[in-house]
């Protein structure tokens, strides 16, 4: 009825009281409908673009990639997308539209290139090193390393890394060398030191001292015996004298006649 709006599709457009078809992406409309035929559209020319479901008579024209702006292609455009540029290596954009690139400050020791940031276009595109990485150079295209793994390669770390150095790895032998050589030598130290302590108290050396064993001498007095003390009594012994018992002191020779042993 007169008055009521037209509803189109969404890949139509209303136009003079009809629903004319868009034109496909990647296209351009070169003639609208009318009352005899539909739209009618054409591929866009070389070097242009149309991304999406259009009425547009003109398609876009590809960026330019200048090289004398720092930029390279990155992928080339077709007639649905359009070139995308990039800064090249050791170039970051200028600003978020990235028309022109400056050139990337090298990152100083401690300090990587990251590629995503290099990709994203937007600023320097260098990082501290996390921990576990280093860089020990100044570049604007080398990235952190990892620390070297010593057990990987059946070594322990001698020497830790930094931001700026890599990990010094050392053999397991060296490693219980530089442990037990402290030992020893402070056991050495101890017994050194207590054999300065027993010379000093002593003054013959360490040594177990033990009795020495007493030896009689037959006809002959006792000469190592220690002096008797005041009130020590002898053990006294028996012996017969003409068949009588005789007490004779211990340690005294027993002299008895031969006759009186017959």
């Amino acid at each position: 009825e007169p008055g009521d709006a037209i509803r189109c599709f969404d890949k139509q457009y209303e136009h003079k009281g009809r629903c004319c078809n868009r034109c496909q992406p990647g296209e351009k409309l070169v003639s609208e409908c009318n009352v005899t035929g539909d739209s009618v559209c054409a591929p866009c020319e070389s070097g242009h673009y149309q991304p999406s479901w259009t009425r547009e008579s003109d398609c876009a024209p590809h960026h330019v990639c200048d090289e004398n702006t720092g930029l390279i292609v990155k992928t080339q455009g077709n007639t649905t997308h359009n070139t995308v540029c990039q800064c090249r290596a050791g170039m970051h954009c200028s600003d978020t539209s990235c028309q022109t690139c400056v050139e990337n400050q090298p990152c100083q020791h401690g300090f990587g290139f990251v590629a995503a940031k290099a990709v994203a276009r937007i600023s320097s595109p260098c990082e501290p090193c996390a921990e576990g990485t280093f860089s020990n150079v100044s570049s604007k295209t080398e990235p952190c390393h990892p620390w070297t793994s010593c057990e990987e390669k059946g070594l322990v770390v001698k020497v830790k890394g930094t931001n700026t150095s890599d990990v010094i790895c050392e053999s397991n032998r060296r490693s219980s060398l530089s442990v037990l050589i402290p030992i020893t030598a402070a056991v050495i130290t101890c017994l050194v030191g207590i054999c300065i302590y027993c010379l000093a108290r002593t003054g013959r050396g360490c040594r177990y001292l033990t009795p020495a064993p007493v030896q009689v001498g037959a006809g002959k007095p006792e000469e190592n015996l220690e002096p008797m003390e005041q009130g020590e009594v002898f053990p006294v012994q028996e012996t017969l004298l003409a068949h009588q018992p005789v007490a004779q002191e211990d340690g005294k020779e027993s002299r008895i006649s031969e006759q009186e042993k017959q």
